[in-house]
Formats: structure tokens, sequence, C-alpha cells
């Protein structure tokens, strides 16, 4: 049974479609990116999971539960994270722990996450920084071990070493047992710790991958010097020449590189070097024609 299960969900806000038929399945074990800019559905979504909005259309379960009728169960189980940690102004970090705890059972990891994130639960939330109160919200959704964590945006305006922070703790957690669901725009952040993703373009789910898979898409890079005289006519049905050089080309190509290196078997090459296009890369080719 899927964690989380997301079936047709959409949510209008008058006429407009901020989240438009999506459906998708989060399984245990995973750490799963859901992935789009600003603007693409991800928080809408994740609101109608957290039953902070109702959806228009769908259903979703977690856990097995309907996100509406059994939203209380649910959120026992969920540790959340919001794009935007807005909390108690006149409370210290250690006060929103205090009442957390309340709330529920005392946390066996509450003194090693403070640690790891070296926050100081002594200062108002008023007066914290945005990187510690992006702090504050994380370990607030960890602290109680939570099945499902949800997160929007996680490492957003945190410094690159404090997110590698992040990773690692995300890691631990999914390897104890936790599933992880995360929305982000940081292609590296994906590559780097999430195994499946999903792509989410102007409400419309795009497509639903695993990491290796999507890595599988890349577009490689040939930059070719030829050594005399070639026919370039002969290469324009294995990829798309971006540029001409005066002794050569440099051409895009869409899957293997065999035909390729083939066909200059043909010429005496000069120089020949071909790169791997980048996550992003491939990111933005499926965000531009829809993956086709």
């Amino acid at each position: 049974m899927a964690v989380l299960k997301i079936e047709n969900l959409s949510k209008y806000f008058g006429q407009t479609k901020a989240v438009d038929d999506v459906s998708l399945e989060v399984e245990k074990g995973e750490i799963f990116g859901f992935l789009g800019p600003n603007g693409a559905g991800k928080t809408t979504t994740i609101r109608c999971i957290m039953d902070f909005l109702r959806p228009t259309k769908g259903e979703i379960k977690v856990f097995g539960f309907d996100s509406t009728k059994n939203s209380s169960e649910i959120k026992q189980k969920v540790g959340y994270l919001p794009a935007d940690v807005s909390l108690y102004d006149g409370w210290t970090g250690q006060d929103h722990f205090n009442f957390s705890e309340h709330l529920n059972d005392q946390s066996k990891v509450l003194s090693q996450l403070i640690s790891d994130f070296n926050f100081d639960p002594k200062i108002k939330f008023r007066h914290l920084s945005t990187g510690n109160k992006r702090k504050l919200g994380i370990i607030l959704a960890l602290m109680h071990q939570p099945e499902l964590v949800i997160m929007d945006e996680p490492t957003a305006g945190l410094d690159p070493l404090l997110q590698n922070v992040v990773y690692k703790i995300l890691e631990d957690f999914q390897k104890k047992g936790s599933v992880i669901f995360m929305s982000s725009h940081n292609l590296s952040e994906v590559d780097r710790i999430c195994h499946r993703v999903a792509i989410i373009k102007e409400g419309k789910l795009v497509t639903t991958e695993s990491i290796q898979a999507l890595k599988a898409k890349r577009i490689h890079s040939a930059t070719v010097h030829f050594a005399g005289a070639f026919n370039k006519t002969d290469f324009q049905n294995i990829g798309e020449i971006q540029e001409d050089l005066p002794d050569g080309f440099i051409l895009d190509i869409k899957g293997e590189i065999d035909p390729l290196i083939k066909k200059l078997n043909r010429y005496k090459i000069a120089d020949l070097e071909i790169t791997h296009a980048t996550l992003e890369e491939v990111f933005f080719e499926y965000y531009q024609d829809g993956g086709k």
C-alpha cells in the first residue's frame, strides 16, 4: 500500500486551475521529490495533502486514510514543514518544543537535532534570522520522528553547509523508516537526495521518474573538429546542430551516442569532446515540451 496516494487531484481558485488532475503515489522507504518552479502548484498540492485546503476534485489518501475525513489521525503520523515558517513571535524555540511535547510524547531526538543545527532555543521567534526560523521549523517537523515527513522547500534560506546537514538528517530518517515527501525547485537538491521525482508544470503533472531514469534522458553535447573536409548533412539526422565551427560543429544528441561515433569513423577527427547535459537541462527539456 502506498504511504501517500493522490488520485486526480484538482484545486481551482475561481477560473484559476492551481492544480489540475494530478495523480501520484509515494511508497514506503522513499525520499520523493516534487519538482517545479514557483507557481507550478507544489504548495497548493501539499496544502491539500495536509487538509489546509479542500480539493475541488479528486482524492488523497495518507496511510490509507482519507485526507479530509481522517485529518486528525493523519496529522499524528506526519511531520510538516511549510514554505514560510510562521510561529509565535513571543515564544522561544524551547517554548515551541515544550508545546509540541505537551501535545505529543517527549522527543527522543530533540537534543541531537538542536546540536546538529547549532540552534539556540533560548531566542524568541521574532528575533530569529530567516535561516534560524527555517531551522526551528525543520526541528519541529522532525522532533517526533514521524512516519511521513512533508516539507515545502526544506532548505530555502539555508547556506550550503546547512543544506548538507538537512540532507544527511533526512537520509538518516529515511533509513530508520520515515518516508520523505519534499517539494523543491532546487535541481541539485533533488539529484542529491531523492529516489524518485514528479515534475509539475502549470498545475499539471508532466512526469514521474526515478532519478536514474531522469538522468538517462540526459542530452549529450558533442564538439567535433575535423582534420579535413566533412559533410555536415551526414549528421543532421543524428542530433541538432547548435553551432557551426570553422572546422566542425557543436551537436546536441538525445539518447544514444553510438550513431554519432559510427558516423565519425568515416572522417579524420582533429578533436572530439562529448559532455553530458546537467539534470537541470533535462528538467527544462521536460518543462518546455512536456517531456515528449
